[in-house]
Order: C-alpha cells, then sequence, then structure tokens
C-alpha cells in the first residue's frame, strides 16, 4: 500500500498516514457512498433483500479500495475519478445493490464531504492531541523560567530586561489563541449531499425527501457522518468553510515559526543564550566540526514559508465559474499538505531521543549567557526610568532629551552606570537636577541600580498565560 502523504516525500509525519495516505484518500468517499446507500435503504428506494447484501465484508472491502487501483481504472476506462471508483465498488457488491451506488449523487457529494472529514479527522485524532503535548511542554519552560532576567530585544538591539519565562509565554499564548482557533473552524465544517448543481434536484424532483419525514435527505446521510449541511452549496461546498480552518493552521505554523526565528538567533555564537540538543552522533557541518547549527529552530521557520505558499493555493479556489467549473479540482488536492507541514512542525517540538524526552523539554537555557548579555547595556537599557522618573520628581525641562543626549553619552564612554553620572551632573548644574533627584523615592533609586530587577510584570504575565494554557488543557 502506498501511504505517502502529499507533498516533499521528506517530510511524511507517519501519524498522518491513517487520514491521507495517498492509497486511503477513498475511504472517506465510501463512508459517504455507504451512508447514502443506507439511507436509501432506510427510507424504502432500495428493497430491504438487496440492503441485506451489504454486508460486514463487503463494507470493508469497499472502504479498503486503494487510490491506485482507481487511479488504474480512471486512466484506462472511465478518465473520470468518481466513476472509476463506482466501478470498482461494483465489481465488489452483489449486482441488485450495486446498480444503486451514486444515487443520486454527484462527484463532488462525497468528494467535498469526504474531503471535510479527512480535516475533522486529521484535527481531532492527530494535530489537537499533538498542540496540547506541545502547550504541557511549554507550561513547565514557561513557569521553570518565569523570573529568570533576560535582555529584551527590539529592532535587534538591547531594550528593557523580560524574562526567559515571558519570552516563552508570548509564543505560547499565540499557540493557545490560535488552538482554540483551529478547535473552533474544525467543528464548523459541513459537509454537502445537494447534487450536480446544489439544488437537491434528483431529492425533490424524484420525491426522496417525501420520505424522509423529520429530516431531509443530505441532513440524515450526513448525520450518519457526524456532520451537518452547509446552508446552500452548489456542486461544491462553499469554500469559506475549509478555508478559514486552513488559515488557522497556517496561523499556528506561524506561531512555531516565531518559536523557530527566536530560537535560532538565541542560539548565536554571539548571544548563547539557548541551545538545541545535540545527540550523540549528530554533526553539524559536513565540513566545520566544531558547529552546532539551530537545524530544527530552523525548519519550524521554513516550515511555516512553505505554508505561505501552500495557503495561496486556497485562496485561489475562493471562486468558481457558476454552480462549478474544474479550475480548482487539481489545485484542491494538495490542501493536505498545510496540515502535513502544521504536523511536521509539532513533530520537530516533539520528537524524542532514546530516554523519551521530546526535543523541546531538551532545550536549554545558558544562566550566565543571559546574565552576560544583560550586563553589556545594564549601564543604559535604565534609560526609560530614569527619565521619568525625573519627570515624575519635576524636572522642568525636557527629561527625555536630558538622559538621550547628556547622560547616556557619558554613560557610554565611561562605563558608569546612570545613577552615578546624574549625581555628578547634579553637582555641577544650577540645582534643577539636584531637586529632581532629591524627590527621587529611595525604592526607584535602589531599582535603577539593578537593570535585571526592571522585568515590570514579566513574571506574573508569564504564569498567568500558564495558567490559561493549563484550562485550555483541562488540567
Amino acid at each position: 500500500m502506498n501511504t505517502a502523504l502529499p507533498g516533499n516525500p521528506r517530510y511524511q509525519p507517519q501519524k498522518l498516514e491513517p487520514v491521507f495516505g495517498y492509497d486511503r484518500l477513498y475511504q472517506t468517499v465510501a463512508e459517504v457512498e455507504l451512508a447514502t446507500l443506507e439511507v436509501l435503504g432506510e427510507i424504502g428506494v432500495i428493497p430491504d433483500d438487496e440492503m441485506a447484501l451489504l454486508t460486514p465484508e463487503k463494507r470493508d472491502l469497499i472502504l479498503a479500495i486503494p487510490t491506485t487501483e482507481v487511479d488504474r481504472i480512471e486512466r484506462e476506462i472511465t478518465k473520470h475519478d468518481i466513476r472509476a471508483w463506482v466501478r470498482r465498488a461494483q465489481e465488489i457488491l452483489d449486482p441488485k445493490l450495486g446498480r444503486w451506488l451514486h444515487v443520486p449523487l454527484t462527484s463532488y457529494d462525497p468528494i467535498s464531504t469526504g474531503r471535510v472529514l479527512q480535516f475533522v479527522r486529521a484535527h481531532n485524532d492527530v494535530i489537537k492531541p499533538s498542540v496540547k503535548e506541545v502547550v504541557s511542554i511549554f507550561i513547565d519552560m514557561v513557569r521553570r523560567f518565569a523570573d529568570v532576567a533576560q535582555i529584551g530585544r527590539t529592532h535587534g538591539q538591547h531594550a528593557l530586561p523580560v524574562t526567559v519565562g515571558f519570552w516563552l509565554a508570548t509564543i505560547l499564548d499565540r499557540i493557545l489563541r490560535n488552538a482554540q482557533e483551529m478547535d473552533r473552524y474544525a467543528s464548523l465544517l459541513e459537509g454537502k449531499i445537494s447534487g450536480a448543481v446544489g439544488a437537491h434536484n434528483a431529492q425533490y424532483g424524484l420525491q426522496f425527501t417525501d420520505c424522509c419525514c423529520d429530516k431531509s435527505f443530505e441532513e440524515r446521510v450526513l448525520a450518519k457522518l457526524g456532520l451537518k449541511p452547509a446552508m446552500i452549496s452548489t456542486q461544491i461546498l462553499p469554500p469559506e468553510g475549509l478555508a478559514y480552518y486552513l488559515f488557522s493552521c497556517v496561523m499556528m505554523s506561524a506561531a512555531f515559526a516565531q518559536f523557530g526565528r527566536d530560537g535560532r538567533h538565541l542560539m548565536r555564537s554571539e548571544i548563547g543564550e539557548i541551545a538545541e540538543a545535540f545527540e550523540s552522533g549528530q554533526v553539524g557541518s559536513s565540513t566545520m566540526a566544531h558547529k552546532r547549527n539551530p537545524i530544527n529552530f530552523e525548519n519550524l521557520e521554513g516550515m511555516f514559508t512553505r505554508n505561505l505558499a501552500e495557503f495561496f493555493k486556497v485562496q485561489q479556489t475562493l471562486i468558481s465559474e457558476h454552480q462549478r467549473d474544474l479550475v480548482g479540482s487539481s489545485v484542491s488536492r494538495d490542501f493536505p499538505i498545510i496540515v502535513v507541514n502544521l504536523q511536521q512542525q509539532l513533530d520537530t517540538l516533539l520528537r524524542c531521543d532514546k530516554s523519551g524526552t521530546p526535543w523541546l523539554a531538551r532545550i536549554t537555557v545558558d544562566g550566565e549567557a543571559l546574565e552576560r548579555n544583560l550586563a553589556m547595556s545594564a549601564n543604559v537599557i535604565l534609560a526609560e526610568p530614569l527619565y521619568i522618573a525625573l519627570q515624575m520628581a519635576g524636572y522642568e525641562g525636557d527629561a527625555h532629551e536630558l538622559v538621550n543626549w547628556k547622560l547616556v553619552p557619558k554613560v557610554r564612554s565611561s562605563g558608569r552606570s546612570f545613577i552615578e553620572v546624574l549625581a555628578e551632573c547634579a553637582g555641577s548644574d544650577d540645582g534643577v537636577i539636584t531637586q529632581a533627584l532629591d524627590r527621587i523615592p529611595r525604592d526607584v533609586i535602589e531599582l535603577l541600580r539593578h537593570p535585571e530587577r526592571y522585568t515590570g510584570d514579566a513574571k506574573e504575565q508569564a504564569l498567568a498565560v500558564a495558567s490559561r494554557a493549563e484550562q485550555y488543557l483541562g488540567v
């Protein structure tokens, strides 16, 4: 059996093979067709003695029809994919029952609905559990490093101190937001059994609906599959449902890519605040034996780049001519690649070593590097609290200008702290600085001597995000 997933053969998350493996792609088509047969039997269109021919063994054989076999029949005989599948399924069933296959369906009733079933199952059975595993590890990391000071960075420059837990919490918050959106859009995915133009022509014209009592024929078939019908459809489903779900997948992919980009930069030789685990036998370079490349961080970002390109295809299928054309048919076969790429990111984060520890949990934080990097700018990064404190203490000039143009150059050239330079300036001015300096509370003065303490509520925010994440997990 060919279980290859769509997309690059290098990236094949095994957990998705039961859903998107190539020879399993017609399983959900078969489920829609079989559900339709059952409803035809329930409403009396197919006689009971003929429905009895649908044995469990026959059902299993139909569900197992491989895509490669359908491809062969399409290529050699039908030149039509669904008619190829119907022909193969009819070979399995007794002719008395097989003649009812695909009545009153059009091709994209089982294709559109079957595709929705695939994405729902991929989300519920594979993506969502993997996301929860990642969230659980992030919670532990956020809590562990919630109060470990780290220099913040904006525009690639040292900014104000934060904590490692705060940084991780900003990633976790995005993961949570996107996880909730993915769950929501997955729950809103709908199916269709509405015929060639979407108007249920055969169902109404041949009076199927008269036999369906409280539900329509479409509702009865979809109920067997755990789906609700779209409010209205053409020969294909309205594109928004799946497009929004796939967009939420791309957004989740971006959150992991953010972690990848941050991690790659923090692993730089000049920074070295974190490091990927380097396993026995691993090689960083084909020639430079000293290297420890951030390969996993880089792959996390690379998968997002791939997903951006794939989502362009989704956008291109948001329109079709009238009730349907074939332009989007071949394109939509690539849609699962977005989920494959997302699961590849999740698998990267969760890939275990020989001891069973996931890669994400094996990322190390270098406390000495954190202290060294913060100390590099320790004498200037408190420019913000100093100028605000001066302003609040009654300094009558422009405190920002004072700090920016007068104090910062002296701090940088001398290596002294702001407080030391400010005191020196106070002794040589007309008393304006002295008066303001005297009014600054002692605890603020003390804070200005310890830049590592100027982390705001970074710890509290980090822990709050961790708590929200636990609520999502139901902990």
